[in-house]
C-alpha cells in the first residue's frame, strides 16, 4: 500500500475529519518534496526541523500554519509509521501575530444583518447569536436543535469536544421555516432512492437506517447531490462554507463597515458583546467551546483596548 493511502487508512481508522485527512495528506506530500522525494523512513528529527524551519523562514507562514504541519508530520510517524520521533525542538518558529480580533458594535451587527437574507441571514444570526464557528452551523443536523430547552448541541467541535449553546429566541421562527424546508426536501430526495447523510464513527454500521432519518439531516444542507469522498455514496452534503463567507464580505460592504469582516467576527463579537453585558468569563469560556479561559480573556483585552476609562487631553481642550 501506497505511504499517502496508509496515513488515510490510518486516520478513518481513528475517526479523524475528513478536512483533517486532507490537511495531514498535503503536508505530509510537501514534506516528501521538500526533501527530494526520500521516504520518511529514510529522515528524522533533523529533516523535519529543517522542513518546518524553511515554513517560518522562507515561505513567511503563520504561527497556527506551522503548527498544522508539525502535527500532520508527527501524526505519520507515530501512528502510520511507528517510529516517534526523538527530540526536534531546535526549529525556527513562525512568529504568532498579537493581534487583537476583529469585533463589531451592536449598531454594525444590526447593519450587517440589514443587508442578508434567507439560509444565510439566519446562518449569520446564529454565529452572533449562539456564538458558533461556522463549520459548527455548517455541520448541525436536525436532531441537535433543541426548542423547547433554547438550546444548541454543538456536536464534536474543535478538539473533538460536544458543548450546548444558547438558542436565541430571534432566530426560532426562522429556524422552524428553515427545518420544514429540510424536510420538504428529504421527503424529495427519499422518493429519488437517496436521502442518506454522512454518520459520524461507527454509528453507520449500528444503526443501518440512521442515514435516512430526518433527525440526522443538516439543518443547512447543499442544494446539490454530491458523491461522498469516503464511501463514494451520493447523498446531500451541507452547506459549502463559501456561501456564508461571501454573503457576510458582500453584506460588510453595503453596510459600509470599514473593517476586515468574516463570519468568525460574529463569533468574537458574542463573546465581546455578553463580556461587556457583565457575564461570567467562565460562562462564556463555556459557551464558546474553549479549553483554556486564557484563550477567551482575549475579548477582556478588545474591551480595555476600546475603553481605557481615561479622558483623552485633546476631549479636555473644550
Amino acid at each position: 500500500m501506497k505511504l499517502l493511502d496508509q496515513v488515510r487508512m490510518v486516520i478513518r481508522t481513528r475517526h479523524y475529519k475528513y478536512t483533517t485527512e486532507q490537511t495531514y495528506v498535503a503536508w505530509i506530500k510537501r514534506y516528501i518534496l521538500f526533501h527530494g522525494k526520500k521516504h520518511p523512513t529514510e529522515m528524522g528529527d533533523k529533516e523535519v526541523s529543517e522542513f518546518l524551519s524553511h515554513l517560518a523562514m522562507n515561505k513567511n507562514v503563520a504561527a497556527s500554519t506551522q503548527n498544522q504541519a508539525l502535527n500532520a508530520i508527527v501524526f505519520l510517524y507515530k501512528h502510520v509509521l511507528d517510529r516517534p520521533l526523538g527530540d526536534f525542538s531546535q526549529f525556527d518558529r513562525a512568529k504568532r501575530p498579537k493581534n487583537l480580533p476583529t469585533v463589531l458594535s451592536i449598531p454594525e451587527v444590526r447593519a450587517l444583518l440589514s443587508y442578508m437574507h434567507d439560509e444565510v441571514l439566519l446562518i449569520a444570526n446564529l454565529l452572533y447569536g449562539s456564538g458558533l464557528r461556522l463549520i459548527e452551523c455548517m455541520r448541525l443536523r436536525v436532531k441537535d436543535i433543541d426548542f423547547s430547552q433554547g438550546l444548541i448541541v454543538v456536536r464534536d467541535g474543535k478538539g473533538g469536544k460536544d458543548r450546548r449553546t444558547m438558542l436565541p429566541n430571534n432566530v426560532k421562527s426562522m429556524l422552524t421555516f428553515q427545518l420544514d424546508k429540510v424536510k420538504c426536501l428529504h421527503r424529495q430526495d427519499l422518493e429519488k432512492g437517496l436521502g442518506e447523510v454522512f454518520l459520524p464513527y461507527a454509528l453507520e454500521r449500528k444503526y443501518p437506517n440512521a442515514g435516512r432519518d430526518i433527525h440526522w439531516q443538516y439543518v443547512f444542507p447543499s442544494s446539490t447531490i454530491s458523491k461522498d469522498p469516503r464511501s463514494g455514496r451520493m447523498g446531500r452534503h451541507h452547506l459549502d462554507e463559501s456561501v456564508p463567507r461571501k454573503a457576510v464580505k458582500q453584506a460588510a460592504v453595503r453596510a459600509g463597515i470599514m473593517k476586515r469582516v468574516s463570519p468568525h467576527v460574529l463569533r468574537h463579537s458574542f463573546a465581546t458583546h455578553l463580556i461587556e453585558a457583565g457575564y461570567d468569563i467562565r460562562t462564556v469560556q463555556e459557551l464558546l467551546g474553549h479549553t483554556d479561559v486564557s484563550t477567551t480573556m482575549i475579548y477582556t483585552h478588545v474591551l480595555m483596548n476600546g475603553k481605557v476609562g481615561v479622558t483623552s487631553p485633546l476631549d479636555r481642550m473644550g
